[in-house]
């Protein structure tokens, strides 16, 4: 446990001279990431901004497949609370994903980095059908693939979403990025003494009913052994550092 500032961490030479620790990673955005005040729309600066921190990761040789949601344009379960159909709800909010991986795909493509678009909802004029072995081929070629239309099904969560598509691409960690630094054991927000954890056990995690990604997400990750590493995205090299190996956020592992 304990806290590394951001500061500390790139003054010791984070990433000079070494190897990332993780080859491929899966990085988990929400869609309110893209979102200005309000929590809602696109943000073009905000999106720059996401887009430049991606770049900084792929630039140090990491193979980068991002999963976006869409909460910032719609969110289908709570119209699902006020009467709507669940799955046009559902679908509404796959094709907003659709929405965000197209804006976030241009703004990669300006700030240098070859990205392609892949969607579970077939959308042929505007992105590529999710299809895994392509989805892995432009990783190797050095590409930043965005998987969208979440898992192209009603009713599961775009952590579901990256847990399932982590696992089939064989990335070797899901990046979820939060606004905090890490998993707590109580809410550092509102608890100066809040501790933060280094690393946890999917069981430690389930013993200490931590929410750490959605219970079908989680359970997902925990059958299949996929290490979970919660990082505060908007930590200024905390990715990076991440990345390396640094005690950066919290990982979560079998």
């Amino acid at each position: 446990m304990g806290n590394h500032t951001l500061t500390d961490l790139q003054q010791s030479g984070t990433t000079a001279g070494r190897k990332p620790k993780f080859k491929r990673v899966l990085l988990k955005l929400s869609g309110e990431a893209l979102s200005g005040i309000g929590g809602s729309g696109i943000d073009l600066d905000q999106m720059e901004y996401l887009a430049r921190r991606i770049k900084a990761v792929h630039d140090l040789g990491v193979q980068v497949a991002v999963v976006i949601g869409g909460g910032n344009i719609w969110r289908g379960e709570p119209a699902a609370e006020r009467g709507m159909d669940r799955s046009t709800a559902d679908h509404m909010g796959m094709i907003a994903t659709v929405v965000n991986a197209l804006g976030l795909r241009d703004a990669l493509e300006q700030v240098g980095v070859t990205t392609r678009v892949q969607t579970a909802i077939e959308m042929n004029k505007v992105a590529e059908p999710y299809i895994r072995l392509r989805a892995i081929r432009h990783l190797e070629k050095g590409r930043v693939v965005i998987l969208c239309g979440g898992t192209g099904n009603p009713y599961f969560t775009t952590d579901t979403a990256a847990a399932l598509r982590a696992a089939e691409i064989d990335a070797e960690v899901i990046v979820k990025a939060t606004k905090v630094d890490g998993i707590y054991d109580k809410d550092p927000r509102k608890f100066s003494d809040a501790k933060r954890f280094e690393t946890l056990t999917f069981q430690e995690a389930l013993n200490l009913q931590l929410e750490v990604m959605d219970q079908t997400a989680f359970t997902l990750c925990r059958e299949n052994n996929q290490p979970i590493l919660v990082v505060n995205f908007w930590h200024e090299g905390a990715l990076e550092a991440a990345v390396m190996g640094d005690p950066v956020g919290t990982l979560v592992t079998a």
